[in-house]
Parts: C-alpha cells; sequence; structure tokens
C-alpha cells in the first residue's frame, strides 16, 4: 500500500471515529434515516474533523426540506432557529454543539443582486458542486459513514491547498464573496492558493462590489484573527481585493517612510500587524490588529519633503484616525469597535518625544485619562511600531517606553490613575457656589478636571479655592 494510499484510509477513518463517538451526530442520522431522508455531515466541518479540529458547530445537508427537518429535530433538539429557513437552513441544539442542517441546494446568482436565488438540489453531488472550495466539498453521509469526495479535496486537504471544485470563474461569477474567502482560508488555515483561483482572483476583483458590506465585513474580520493575517492581507492588496474595500491600506505602497528602513510604509505597517500578533497575550484581538493596519494609513495624504530633503507626515495620525473611522463605518463595524480602533490610532504617536524629558506628571497622566481602558492596547501598539534596524535606536525607545510605564505605575500608587476626576462632583460644585444645574456646572467641572490634570490630587480646601477663583473670573460670584 503505498503512503498516499494509507494516509487517505486513515483520515477516512478519522472522520468515520469522530462520528461513531459522537452520540448526536449519530441520533440525527438516524431520525433522518427512520424518516426516510438522507443525512451528510458536510463542508467545513469534515474539513476540521480531518484536520483535528473539529469544534462545536456542525453542518449537515439533507435531502429533507425545512419543515420536514423541523419535524424531524421536534422533541430532539434542546432548542431550534428558523433565522435561516429562507436559505434552507434550519439550526438546532443538542448536549453543546450546534447544528446547522441545510436542504440540497443548487443556488444560483444573477450576477447583479447580492443574495443568492435559492434553489434546492435534489442530490448530494450537486450541493459539493456549489461549494466554495474542494476542501469545503466532502461529505460523511450519517448512520453509513460512506465518505464522498467528488471533486479531490482530500488530495488538495494534504497538500494544504484551496481550489474550487469547478471553473473558479464561475465560482466566483456566483459568489464574489468565495474570493475573500479564499484569502481569509489562507489567514486561517495556513493554505496556499492554486494559480488558477488567483488569477481569477485578480481578474474578478470588482465584482466584490456586489456583495455587502455585512458580508464583507464578517470574511474580513475572520481573515484578520487567522493564525497567519499577514498572509491574507498580502494576497487581498496583490489581487486587487483590497482596492475595493480598503484602498487606504493599498494606498500605503506609494509611500516611502521618514526613517528609509522600509521598502515602503505598507511593508512597516505589515511588520507593525505582526509585532502586535507577537504580543497577544489571550488570544486574537481584531481592535489591536486592526489600530495596526491602519495606524499609518493618514501618511500619503500628510506627505511633505522639507528642505533637506526629509519626508514627513505630520499629524498624520490625526488623520488616519478620520480615514480608519470612515473605513470602518462603510463597513458596519459596530460604533464601540471602531471607536477603540481609531483611538489607538489617533494616540499611537503620543509617546514619541518622551525621551526629551519633556514629560512632566501632568503628561502622564493625560497619557493615561486620554488612553482610558485603551492603555495596555496602546502599549502594545506603540511598542510594536519601533520597527527600525537601527539597534542603539530600538533600545533607546525600548528604555524610554519601560520610564514612560513605570512613570505611570509610581502614578497609579500614588493616586487611581485609571478613575481620575476632579476633586469636587457636580452636586459639590452646585451647593458651593449657589448655582443650579445648567452649562456652568458642567464648564466648573472641566475646569476643575483640567486642574487635577495638571497639580494632582487637591485637598477639598484648595479644590475649593480654585473654583471660587474660576467662577469669580467667570462673573458668577
Amino acid at each position: 500500500m503505498g503512503s498516499n494510499e494509507a494516509l487517505t484510509r486513515a483520515q477516512r477513518s478519522a472522520v468515520a471515529e469522530l462520528l461513531r463517538v459522537s452520540p448526536v451526530a449519530e441520533e440525527l442520522g438516524l431520525r433522518f434515516a427512520a424518516a426516510g431522508f438522507e443525512l451528510h455531515l458536510v463542508g467545513g466541518s469534515v474539513r476540521d474533523a480531518l484536520l483535528g479540529r473539529l469544534g462545536d458547530d456542525l453542518d449537515f445537508t439533507t435531502n429533507a426540506h425545512p419543515d420536514q427537518t423541523l419535524e424531524i429535530v421536534k422533541g430532539w433538539a434542546e432548542a431550534v432557529w428558523t433565522t435561516g429557513a429562507e436559505f434552507g437552513t434550519i439550526g438546532a441544539a443538542r448536549k453543546g454543539l450546534r447544528l446547522e442542517i441545510t436542504t440540497f441546494r443548487a443556488e444560483a446568482y444573477d450576477g447583479v443582486s447580492r443574495n443568492p436565488i435559492v434553489r434546492y438540489g435534489e442530490n448530494l453531488v450537486e450541493d459539493l458542486l456549489r461549494r466554495d472550495f474542494t476542501v469545503n466539498a466532502m461529505a460523511v453521509s450519517l448512520p453509513g459513514h460512506i465518505f464522498c469526495d467528488p471533486h479531490g479535496g482530500l488530495a488538495d486537504l494534504a497538500a494544504r491547498v484551496l481550489r474550487t471544485p469547478g471553473r473558479p470563474e464561475d465560482s466566483f461569477a456566483d459568489d464574489p464573496l468565495r474570493m475573500l474567502r479564499a484569502a481569509r482560508f489562507a489567514s486561517q488555515l495556513r493554505f496556499t492558493v492554486d494559480q488558477a483561483t488567483l488569477d481569477a482572483m485578480r481578474s474578478m476583483a470588482s465584482d466584490l462590489r456586489r456583495i455587502t458590506a455585512e458580508r464583507v465585513r464578517e470574511e474580513f474580520t475572520k481573515l484578520m484573527t487567522g493564525a497567519d493575517p499577514l498572509v491574507g492581507l498580502r494576497m487581498l492588496v496583490e489581487t486587487g481585493l483590497a482596492a475595493v474595500f480598503l484602498p487606504e491600506v493599498v494606498n500605503l505602497q506609494l509611500e516611502v517612510d521618514e526613517h528609509a528602513q522600509h521598502k515602503d510604509v505598507y511593508e512597516h505597517t505589515l511588520t507593525v500587524v505582526s509585532n502586535v500578533i507577537g504580543m497577544e497575550s489571550a488570544g486574537p484581538d481584531f481592535v489591536l490588529r486592526m489600530a495596526a493596519l491602519m495606524h499609518d494609513v493618514g501618511k500619503p495624504a500628510t506627505k511633505a519633503i522639507g528642505p533637506d530633503g526629509r519626508v514627513t507626515f505630520h499629524h498624520h495620525e490625526i488623520v488616519g484616525a478620520r480615514l480608519t473611522r470612515q473605513r470602518m463605518k462603510a463597513l458596519k463595524y459596530p460604533k464601540d469597535v471602531i471607536s477603540e480602533v481609531t483611538g489607538l490610532v489617533e494616540l499611537h504617536l503620543r509617546f514619541y518625544g518622551y525621551g526629551t524629558g519633556e514629560w512632566t506628571d501632568s503628561a502622564v497622566r493625560r497619557y493615561v485619562t486620554d488612553a482610558g481602558p485603551l492603555l495596555p492596547r496602546l502599549h502594545k501598539l506603540v511598542r510594536s511600531d519601533v520597527t527600525t534596524h537601527n539597534r542603539r535606536k530600538a533600545a533607546r525607545l525600548a528604555a524610554d517606553y519601560d520610564g514612560i510605564e513605570e512613570r505611570i505605575a509610581r502614578l497609579a500608587e500614588e493616586e487611581d490613575l485609571a478613575r481620575i476626576r476632579p476633586d469636587l462632583d457636580g452636586n459639590e460644585i452646585m451647593a458651593f457656589l449657589g448655582i443650579p444645574p445648567g452649562p456652568a456646572v458642567g464648564r466648573a467641572w472641566r475646569h476643575l478636571k483640567e486642574l487635577r490634570l495638571e497639580r494632582g490630587q487637591l485637598t477639598r480646601a484648595q479644590a475649593e479655592d480654585e473654583l471660587l477663583r474660576w467662577a469669580r473670573a467667570e462673573g458668577l460670584r
């Protein structure tokens, strides 16, 4: 027996064994069989089982229609949802597993609309043909455990390559999002994409405009939180897909950084993304990775060349934060995620200049206060942004940042930096000045907050003296 044949048999046996020891999948298969229908574990579930990473989400396909599937799982499933019923999918939960059961499909797109025209298929082979990649076009029947691989997905899985079941041009014409999914799988699974598929991605990149922002956002987020997002990002840029929904990153290729340490700002940016990934301690952090990707997108618009020929990008962090906000809004990211990413982009240069010795305790307090809960991520982003090949300069910057973190820790022992507030609250301000609620109270509060940042904690008597001095200057006393 050849090594490839042995590998194939071992992998098929592994899938069968996983199913055999999974009572939920086996029970479900028996229920469908008793009702006269087929059931197959399919797609990513089979792929992940073969890769030894089968999770708690299982995908099935069947010749039963959604209403028939509902009847089969009724009384057996612990929960059922029908949000995908119009696309032929019924969801169910059982013993901690999430199951999605979809009727055989032979869907098509009209080349204009953003959603598929769903048509139920007649058999498993037809269903597998419409799937995105061969590694996702394998199935295992239940309860029979018969392995079905009509498009060579097992061989592609062994070679770690992504290829479409049919012509890639036909597949991408049906659903252009599959081009973005190719880059996402390259990121998540560390797979390569075969040449014919890459060529089709390049020639059809503009078709991605047919896809809703929400669907693009979901795929891109998965790419960014994959095991190796740099592979996916390079693929997006090289195929032209990034130009459709993330042109700010593509534009970075046009700018040489001011220290001439990288081929261009684009390469520097990818290095920063890689650096922040290396500093993660609790799994993928999309906010931090996205901030690293976008931190320099303001450079093209702020590029200037001085009399000495030196290239500068003054205030690119401000412009970059604005561009980042616009792009993430266009991709329909939640407001809180947008705020966190743009906050990091805007703050990432604040540290520079600290090493000159000009930072007072007041400046450190403002740094901490402005960063707020983003401070731990800001520490990582700033450190990751140091990509110079000059070892002496890199060591100096690292030492400078060690210094600021030590000062933050010292001040935190003396003051509660995470909760800096004025020494008098709104009610105390109104009582002391004898004024009703209104704009004047807010102005007084902000004045005391500035004093708190500038001078540290005041005694109550000091705060009242400062408040009285302010009120007189404002004509309130």
